[in-house]
C-alpha cells in the first residue's frame, strides 16, 4: 500500500473535536430550555395562585354578604316565632298584631313574603297584608321536613317557583314552631328571591367564561351568574364529579373540566358560615392563563429561535471544522506521498520504519525490509529523456504497490530510482517470495520501444528476527548491502542479507 490518507491521531482529534462541539452545544440548548421551562412553570403556578387568591377574596366577599342577609332572615323568623308565642297579643287589633309580628322583616333585601303557618299548613299570619291570604302550604318541602323532624334547626329549602303572579324563583328559610310539650304547631317561613344572588354576582367582575355559583349542601344549584345553560336553577348536581368533591371538602380550590360545557375552570369554594350553602367561583382557565399564555408564546418563540440559531451556528462551525480537518488530511497526505510516483515518500518511510522496529522489539515478530533499484536507469533516462524516465518510475511504482497488499505493509520511494518496501511480521522466505514476484513482474513489463531490452530491478532484503541487528540503522545498511550485492552479481536478481 502506498500510504494512509490521514494519521490516526489527527482523525481521532477531529472526531473528538466534533463530538465535544456537539455535546457542548446540546448542553447549552438543554440548559436554556430547562431554565425557560422552569421559569414558565413557575409563572404558571404564580398565575394560578394569584387567580386563587382573587377567587378566594370574591368568595369571602360573597360569604360575608350572604351571611349578613341570611342573618337578617334568621332574625326576622326568630322575632316572628317569639312574638307568635306571646299570649298578650291575642286580643289586640289585627294591625297592631301584624306590626308586632313582622317589625323585624323590613330590613331584608329582595325578601319575599314571610308567612306563619299552623299545624295544617294554613296561613295564619302574612307579612304582605294585615289580613292573611287564603292558602295552604302543607305541600311545600319546608313544611313536610319540619313536620317529620323536630330536631331540625333553620332549614334552607330547594329553589321553587313562587305562587305569586311573577312566579319568580325563590328559596325559603324556615323554622319549626313547637308548643310547650314539644308538639308541632306550625312553621315560620321567609322567602328570598334568587335574583338577589344574581344581582350580587353581577356586581363582581370575574372575567369572560367564569361563573359564580351558590349551591346547597345537598347539591342543588340555587344561583349562577352568568348562567351556562337554561333551566340550571334547581337542578341536582350532587352526582357530578366536581360538585361531589366540593360537597365533600366544603372549602378549597382545584382545577377541573366542567361537566356542563367541557371547559377547564379553576374552582374556589367555601361554605357560608354554618349555613348549608356553598359559594363556588369557577374561573375560566383560558381567562386566568391568558396573559401567561401570551408571555409563554413570546418567550417560547424567542427561546426556540435562539436554540435554532445556536444549533445552526454549531452546524456551521462543525462543517467548517470538517473542512479544516479535511484540508489538514489532504495536506498531510500530500506531505506523506511522493508527488511523482504516488507512493509514500522518504519521511513517511522513516516514520513507518521506526514504528515497526519498536513494535517488533516488543512483540518479537520478524521485520523485513526490501531495497529495490531500477537497473541501468541512468542509461534508460538518457535514451528516453526525463519525461520517459518519470513515466517508467511511475509504472514501476504502480507495479510494486500492486504486490504490497497487506494493510501493515508499506511501499515508498527511497530516492531517485530506488524504492523500499517494509513488510512487518514477515520472515526472510516470505520477503524473498514477494521480491521475486516483483522482480518477475517488472521483467515482464513491455519496453517503451519495441526490440529494446525490458526494464529490470535488483532487490536486497534484510530481516530482523530477534537478531542479528541491534538497531534499525544496521537493518537498513544490511538491506542496502544486499542490494549492491545483487547489482554486483549481474542485476535482475534478489539477494538476502546473511
Amino acid at each position: 500500500m502506498s500510504t494512509s490518507s490521514a494519521t490516526p491521531g489527527n482523525t481521532l482529534f477531529s472526531i473528538r473535536s466534533e463530538r465535544a462541539l456537539v455535546f457542548a452545544s446540546s448542553l447549552v440548548v438543554t440548559a436554556i430550555l430547562s431554565i425557560v421551562t422552569f421559569l414558565l412553570i413557575r409563572e404558571h403556578t404564580s398565575a394560578q395562585l394569584a387567580a386563587t387568591r382573587a377567587a378566594t377574596n370574591i368568595v369571602q366577599l360573597i360569604d360575608a354578604d350572604v351571611l349578613r342577609n341570611v342573618e337578617l332572615y334568621d332574625l326576622s323568623l326568630q322575632g316572628l316565632i317569639s312574638t307568635a308565642k306571646r299570649s298578650d297579643l291575642i286580643g289586640v287589633s289585627p294591625a297592631i298584631r301584624h306590626l308586632a309580628l313582622f317589625d323585624r322583616a323590613t330590613a331584608a333585601p329582595y325578601k319575599g313574603d314571610i308567612l306563619l303557618l299552623d299545624r295544617r299548613g294554613d296561613v295564619i299570619a302574612d307579612s304582605a297584608s294585615v289580613i292573611p291570604r287564603q292558602g295552604n302550604y302543607a305541600d311545600r318541602e319546608y313544611f313536610r321536613v319540619h313536620l317529620d323532624d323536630p330536631s331540625l334547626g333553620m332549614m334552607i329549602s330547594r329553589p321553587f317557583r313562587s305562587r305569586s303572579v311573577a312566579q319568580d324563583w325563590r328559596i325559603s328559610f324556615s323554622y319549626r314552631l313547637n308548643d310547650e310539650q314539644g308538639e308541632f304547631m306550625g312553621v315560620a317561613e321567609a322567602g328570598m328571591r334568587l335574583n338577589y344572588f344574581s344581582q350580587l354576582f353581577k356586581s363582581l367582575n370575574i372575567g369572560h367564561g367564569s361563573t359564580v355559583n351558590l349551591i346547597s349542601r345537598d347539591g342543588i344549584l340555587l344561583a349562577q351568574e352568568p348562567p351556562l345553560a337554561d333551566d340550571m336553577i334547581g337542578k341536582d348536581f350532587s352526582n357530578r364529579p366536581n360538585f361531589v368533591r366540593i360537597l365533600k371538602e366544603g372549602n378549597g380550590s382545584f382545577t377541573s373540566v366542567s361537566s356542563v360545557d367541557q371547559s377547564t375552570r379553576l374552582y374556589t369554594f367555601s361554605q357560608v358560615g354554618n349555613l348549608p350553602l356553598i359559594v363556588v367561583v369557577a374561573l375560566s382557565s383560558q381567562e386566568v392563563f391568558a396573559s401567561w399564555k401570551r408571555t409563554a408564546l413570546m418567550v417560547s418563540g424567542a427561546t426556540g429561535a435562539l436554540c435554532i440559531a445556536l444549533l445552526w451556528l454549531t452546524w456551521l462551525l462543525r462543517r467548517e471544522l470538517r473542512r479544516r480537518h479535511r484540508a489538514e488530511r489532504n495536506l498531510a497526505q500530500l506531505a506523506s506521498i511522493d508527488a511523482l510516483t504516488g507512493l509514500a515518500n522518504r519521511r513517511t518511510l522513516d516514520v513507518k520504519l521506526h514504528q515497526e522496529w519498536l513494535r517488533s522489539q516488543r512483540s518479537g515478530q520478524p521485520l523485513s525490509v526490501m531495497m529495490i533499484d531500477a537497473d541501468h536507469f541512468k542509461a534508460y533516462n538518457d535514451r528516453h529523456g526525463h519525461q520517459g524516465g518519470d513515466e517508467a518510475l511511475r509504472s514501476l511504482a504502480q507495479l510494486i504497490d500492486e504486490h504490497v497488499r497487506r494493510p501493515a505493509d508499506l511501499a515508498a520511494r527511497y530516492g531517485g530510482e530506488e524504492f523500499a518496501v517494509v513488510v512487518p511480521e514477515t520472515t526472510t522466505a516470505g520477503a524473498f517470495t514477494m521480491a521475486q514476484n516483483i522482480r518477475q513482474a517488472v521483467e515482464q513489463l513491455p519496453p517503451p520501444v519495441p526490440g529494446e531490452a525490458p526494464m529490470t530491478v535488483s532487490i536486497g532484503i534484510a530481516t530482523w528476527a530477534k537478531g542479528p541487528y541491534s538497531d534499525l540503522e544496521q537493518l537498513l545498511v544490511a538491506a542496502d548491502k544486499a542490494l549492491y550485492q545483487a547489482k554486483a552479481s549481474g542485476r535482475n536478481r534478489v539477494v538476502c542479507a546473511m
